[in-house]
């Protein structure tokens, strides 16, 4: 969680009349604004924490047995969230009236952790949010202004790659969202008696704080495949995965994903050799975002029961066995999507002493969804 700290800074001017307020307000018909947005730890083990909810410390570390390496981070970037730097703001002045639609926006783009602005008397609501950046400067994220002035929405459109998860709605996957964070506030005063100020006598002005947090609106899943007893039957991984069931679209103003259910695509990576508590398996990771389960507020979930979810979670990879056939392989997933509900490690692991290497390409998948599919399936032991 972050916080972001909005000083309003109102302008004073020291007059030497006795039985005088000291120092003397010079109430105009608007105030100086200053934003500070600190720098906050954005540990996952912190966002990542489902004590209240399970009653159990959730130690994801101890499940996730892929790793994070330089090749990693160079081809899916770092692991947790970063902080940006960048922010986008959006000032909704309602007049006299706190709590009132949108009629009228002003748009401000912050470089840094400053934004200094004017305010008119009355009540104002602010939305803030990250600037996106990306290593190849393609943006997956859509933000959507122009429907409603009283909320953004951000989605992210369609990859050419087909799905049957979805479907008929959707018949392909989705990219993944590049992470955001944002933070929503209203009925903010700015009044001519400055209920509400302090004077800062460094400064010589009077400040009024405001404590907004500042949350992930996509959630950080790590999913792995650990591969027992491989013994180089599965030679390769293919590079790409899926996750259905998540929400495609999140309202920025309270949080809250949309009820559109997609499919999401990633890439994932094999490697060989690793240790999982002290036996040699190799395993096929990745790293994806989404915006969370559909219809969900995560930031304000209390109980286990407030996770409503009616959709199941399916995620697939695909690899090439060592005959050079090629296969998708589905696990559900669904209990650990719901459990994790704002993100964690997702596992499922294959014995590969009992999966019969294919003899064409497509033939050996465990197919959880689509009932006509054409080839042989075998349901893995998992």
């Amino acid at each position: 969680m972050k916080k972001l700290v909005i000083l309003f800074t109102a302008m004073v001017v020291l007059l030497t009349i006795s039985c005088k307020r000291e120092p003397e307000l010079y109430l105009y018909d608007a105030a100086d604004a200053d934003f500070k947005l600190p720098i906050i730890d954005l540990q996952l083990d912190v966002y990542w924490d489902y004590t209240l909810i399970y009653g159990i410390d959730y130690d994801w570390k101890a499940e996730w047995y892929y790793g994070w390496d330089d090749i990693d981070r160079q081809l899916f970037g770092e692991l947790g969230y970063e902080m940006p730097s960048v922010f986008n703001i959006r000032r909704y002045y309602t007049n006299s009236q706190p709590y009132a639609p949108h009629d009228q926006v002003s748009s401000d783009k912050i470089n840094g952790t400053t934004f200094h602005g004017r305010y008119q008397w009355g009540f104002w609501d602010i939305l803030v949010w990250n600037d996106i950046n990306t290593i190849d400067g393609v943006q997956s994220l859509i933000f959507d202004e122009q429907t409603s002035l009283d909320y953004v929405t951000a989605y992210t459109n369609q990859t050419m790659r087909s799905t049957r998860y979805s479907a008929p709605l959707f018949t392909r996957s989705f990219w993944a969202p590049e992470p955001l964070f944002a933070a929503y506030d209203q009925a903010i005063e700015i009044n001519p008696n400055l209920d509400g100020f302090e004077y800062d006598a460094v400064r010589g002005v009077y400040v009024k704080k405001l404590n907004m947090e500042l949350h992930p609106l996509t959630y950080i899943y790590l999913t792995q495949v650990i591969l027992h007893h491989n013994n180089g039957r599965i030679a390769a991984s293919e590079g790409t995965s899926n996750l259905s069931g998540m929400a495609r679209s999140v309202t920025l103003n309270n949080g809250q994903a949309g009820n559109d259910a997609i499919t999401v695509y990633y890439e994932t990576l094999l490697k060989k050799n690793c240790d999982m508590e002290g036996e040699n398996v190799d395993i096929i990771g990745g790293r994806l975002l989404t915006f969370g389960i559909c219809g969900l507020r995560p930031n304000a979930i209390r109980r286990a029961d407030e996770i409503k979810d009616a959709n199941r979670h399916y995620m697939d990879v695909t690899v090439q066995f060592n005959n050079g056939m090629d296969s998708t392989i589905v696990f559900d997933v669904t209990n650990q999507v719901r459990k994790h509900y704002k993100g964690g490690v997702i596992t499922v692991e294959l014995d590969l002493d009992t999966v019969p290497i294919p003899q064409r390409s497509g033939g050996s998948g465990f197919d959880a969804v689509v009932e006509d599919f054409e080839e042989k399936t075998y349901e893995f032991d998992m």
